[in-house]
């Protein structure tokens, strides 16, 4: 079968969850058996989200080859558990800097070079490449921003062109929002309408139109809809507010989204679907039967979704426990002495959060002894952990001025270091050591019992490191590497024995769960902070 593309576009308003859809929809194909990727389109300027902040953009996601790219890809493997790379997320500043770097080689053969045929030209390379070399039945390609938009001209006009040469292999899926106005008591179509007629005027047909909705859309506003948008009305979706966002394939499933689809494509229906174990997880996240709540201390906490993937962690562990995980976000710059026992006292777990930069730091640090001296069950995630490193140094060690390098660069004790490969680097973007590196765990550690296994693979996001020259000492005083990486010997782990559970990672690993497979630290983690209420 020759790869179908779907692509799926929003207007009216963003934030309607374009890529929670596109997800839903790759997990209903794959539960028929189809092999489906997911790709994003953004229309920012920026290369790539890393030098981002995250008040901006939300949380940077690492995919395994070590790229920067957008929070949806997060969304992608957590519904789909199928691994994204560099080519399933695209930047305008991608696409410009490729024609930008062929033009300066003479690639072009000194023609000019336009929006159409070279930008365009440049995004269609892009969507294709990922269906011809990833041998794909199903890529869903999502649209960044909202039809309209300037930015999103040329991606609307390259998806215009494979629509008219694809044929029968490629639809659009459009995300509108359908507003309810309480005074007069009605469901509004006109923004969709005029959502559909401005994606017209760019050349495209939407196939399907997936409806963001507060109130059940009755027949004969399906009817309607269809009616002014060119479309047979049972291609109008309902995508109503459901508590979870695992609840949208079901919920699309409902609406049969995906043979909607299937039939646009003329696809025959491969086979049954098999949503069971989809269904299962559903079951437990909404029927806890035990509860328990941990804190996030964090520097970016205003915006959730600069932890997006820590949260779903948090989500996923719990369902596998049974247990509703509820999450105290703690601003890590407001936390000092005066506060930090009101702040922290009444939680099972301390989750120290990752991060760049001095803003909040002490307060992390703070958090960490509060942890370690009251025997609470601790996290840390790369910098987090860095700062377990740090604290135990200053109060354990007794090296007072002990930091690292990239708070305090003339600190007279740098436990954590810039990583040697990372020195002579002058930009900013892309040039951290990104993605899966082996690590290899001791036998008898939290991180051991957790994993099962000695080697493991985890993704990184980071430019400073253990600083190995005070390991000895650190081992002297209690704090030991539970898993260092076979090749370089760097310290991926650390832990403290003498502690209910003390665990800080350099790696990411909030990356790596998924709905389907929750990942065993924090799994581990949370059956900790049980432990902790129930000993209580």
């Amino acid at each position: 079968m020759a790869t179908k593309y779907i692509f799926v576009t929003g207007g009216v308003t963003s934030s309607l969850g374009k890529g929670i859809i596109a997800a839903s929809l790759a997990r209903l194909l794959k539960a028929r058996g189809y092999s489906v990727t997911n790709q994003k389109l953004d229309p920012y300027i920026n290369i790539d989200p890393g030098t981002l902040n995250p008040y901006e953009h939300g949380e940077c996601y690492v995919t395994e080859d070590g790229a920067e790219t957008d929070l949806d890809l997060g969304h992608y493997e957590r519904f789909t558990g199928v691994p994204t790379s560099q080519a399933n997320n695209v930047t305008t500043g991608r696409i410009y800097q490729n024609v930008i770097d062929k033009e300066r080689r003479g690639d072009y053969l000194g023609s000019t070079v336009q929006v159409i045929p070279h930008i365009t030209n440049e995004i269609k390379d892009r969507i294709t490449a990922l269906g011809n070399t990833g041998n794909y039945e199903f890529v869903i390609t999502e649209i960044g921003g909202t039809v309209g938009d300037i930015e999103s001209f040329p991606f609307v006009e390259a998806v215009r062109q494979l629509k008219y040469a694809l044929g029968k292999n490629c639809i659009v899926v459009h995300l509108t929002y359908i507003p309810y106005l309480a005074a007069a008591g009605e469901l509004k179509t006109k923004p969709t309408q005029h959502s559909v007629k401005a994606l017209q005027q760019q050349g495209v047909q939407p196939d399907i139109i997936v409806c963001r909705t507060e109130k059940p859309l009755t027949r004969s506003v399906k009817e309607k809809i269809g009616l002014f948008c060119n479309m047979e009305s049972d291609c109008v979706i309902e995508d109503g507010d459901v508590s979870s966002i695992y609840e949208v394939p079901i919920k699309m499933k409902e609406e049969k989204l995906d043979l909607q689809c299937l039939r646009k494509l003329e696809v025959p229906v491969k086979n049954e679907i098999d949503l069971t174990k989809w269904e299962a997880f559903l079951y437990k996240l909404k029927n806890p039967v035990k509860e328990v709540r941990v804190g996030l201390v964090g520097k970016y906490v205003e915006l959730q979704d600069a932890y997006k993937s820590i949260s779903e962690a948090f989500v996923h562990a719990g369902a596998e426990l049974n247990t509703k995980v509820k999450v105290d976000y703690i601003h890590s710059e407001y936390l000092d002495e005066n506060n930090i026992d009101e702040k922290l006292s009444g939680l099972s777990g301390i989750l120290v959060a990752p991060g760049f930069g001095t803003r909040g730091i002490e307060g992390k640090i703070l958090a960490v002894k509060y942890a370690r001296e009251n025997k609470i069950p601790f996290f840390g995630i790369c910098l987090g952990m860095q700062c377990a490193v740090v604290e135990f140094a200053r109060n354990v060690l007794g090296y007072k001025d002990a930091h690292s390098v990239e708070i305090a660069p003339s600190t007279t004790h740098p436990v954590i270091n810039m990583m040697e490969e990372q020195k002579n680097i002058a930009n900013m973007g892309g040039t951290m050591r990104l993605g899966a590196y082996p690590c290899r765990l001791n036998e008898g550690t939290n991180a051991y019992a957790a994993y099962g296994k000695v080697d493991i693979s985890e993704r990184h996001r980071h430019r400073y490191e253990f600083n190995s020259a005070y390991l000895e000492e650190y081992k002297k005083a209690g704090m030991i590497p539970s898993g260092v990486n076979p090749d370089t010997s760097l310290v991926e782990i650390v832990e403290i024995p003498d502690h209910p559970y003390f665990v800080g990672a350099q790696f990411h690993p909030e990356y790596k769960s998924t709905a389907m497979n929750p990942h065993p630290l924090f799994v581990s983690f949370v059956n900790a902070a049980l432990n902790y209420r129930n000993n209580k």
